[in-house]
């Protein structure tokens, strides 16, 4: 196996430089890189969408945003995409089960009424194991797993899954269920990582989805991350959701062959600390050809908590991009984003509708996701298709 026993390097990023270094207990390599480090842009986005709430939080629960629902063409277009379908489950009201809230499903209706039908007990389907475990869960291969809608996911070319929980100190506000299409069609890996300090110093793979992509996964599955190194790494020390772009054009990526091959070129990665002192972190890589979405963005409050603003994106080198929207701001209740800000619950919009504003990019759909660090709102995730 070579390299790919012995030689595990990350990724150091500063205000300068990018520089390659070897974890402990594994050999150095026989060449460094130095790579030129891109400062991450402030940008802002569209303006509207507003959709206020209505009612008390307990009514805000019970019924979904009023969103208008994308037409099965403009949905084809959007999610081709790593993921197909995106899902949110909360607790009912005496929370001994969670409850269809609200979706993402295109053209397939038939899975959706399936899915407003169902309920998950604790520890229960792909939603209640996430629920259970107080970090994210892949389902690599929903035939093999405890998914409950196996017949119908196979009708629609539905094959791995990851539920990410969403806590407030020790309540769950909500599960969001990302489902993936046949690995054959397209590149792209979802992971997940865990350090246990009792046991060892950095970030070991857990488990992880590559489709294709076996070479990227072996690699991976010899690899680990001290606090601070990589992207697993680096997400670990900010405790905070962290975009990388352009993976694939400095080589101090640590698997930048493997990645190269398959398209990867940026990433997302959102931590997940667990009360016992455990930590997991959940990284999205996505490739050229198949992106786990079109593009991310993580919101984050001002001092006064008054707005969001943009704090990064994956669109750093778009300057025009960056100029035209860094001063845009989003208060609570105002579209998808805002939404998630004033709930603290997931949202989703089917439809963009000022592709201007979007910075020409052919967007259909958003899931914005809230980070909560105990019972304070920390950023907000937003999955662009």
């Amino acid at each position: 196996m070579g390299a790919l026993q012995h030689v595990a390097c990350a990724k150091i990023w500063s205000n300068v430089d990018t520089v390659e270094q070897p974890l402990l207990g594994h050999r150095e390599p026989s060449q460094r890189y130095v790579g030129r480090h891109r400062r991450c842009l402030q940008f802002g986005v569209r303006k509207g969408d507003l959709t206020h709430g209505a009612g008390s939080e307990r009514e805000k629960l019970q019924r979904p945003p009023i969103l208008v629902d994308a037409t099965p063409n403009s949905w084809d277009v959007a999610m081709k995409t790593f993921i197909r379908i995106t899902e949110i489950w909360v607790p009912n009201e005496d929370r001994t089960e969670l409850r269809y809230y609200d979706g993402f499903y295109g053209s397939h209706n038939e899975f959706r009424a399936l899915s407003q039908q169902m309920r998950f007990r604790y520890n229960e389907g792909l939603p209640g194991k996430a629920w259970a475990a107080r970090h994210p869960v892949i389902f690599r291969e929903l035939e093999d797993s405890d998914f409950k809608r196996i017949e119908a996911a196979r009708a629609i070319g539905l094959t791995c899954g990851v539920a990410l929980p969403v806590f407030a100190g020790d309540l769950l506000n909500a599960v969001v269920v990302f489902l993936c299409g046949d690995g054959k069609v397209g590149a792209g890996a979802m992971e997940l990582w865990h350090n246990d300090p009792g046991k060892f110093f950095e970030l070991r793979l857990v488990d992880g989805y590559y489709g294709p992509a076996l070479m990227f996964e072996l690699n991976s599955r010899h690899s680990g991350f001290p606090r601070g190194y990589g992207l697993p790494g680096r997400v670990w020390r900010s405790n905070m959701p962290l975009i990388v772009k352009d993976l694939h054009d400095s080589k101090v990526f640590l698997r930048w062959k493997e990645a190269l091959e398959i398209g990867v070129n940026r990433g997302l990665g959102i931590p997940y600390p667990h009360p016992s002192g455990q930590m997991w972190v959940m990284t999205f890589l996505s490739a050229r050809d198949t992106p786990i979405a079109r593009r991310f963005e993580i919101w984050v409050p001002t001092q006064e908590q008054d707005f969001l603003i943009l704090h990064a994106n994956d669109r750093d080198q778009d300057v025009e991009f960056a100029t035209k929207h860094d001063v845009v701001k989003i208060d609570q209740g105002n579209g998808a984003i805002g939404q998630a800000w004033a709930t603290k619950i997931p949202t989703v919009l089917a439809t963009v509708d000022d592709q201007s504003i979007m910075g020409g990019m052919e967007l259909n759909a958003v899931v914005a996701v809230p980070f909560m660090n105990n019972q304070e709102l920390k950023a907000v995730m937003a999955w662009h298709f």
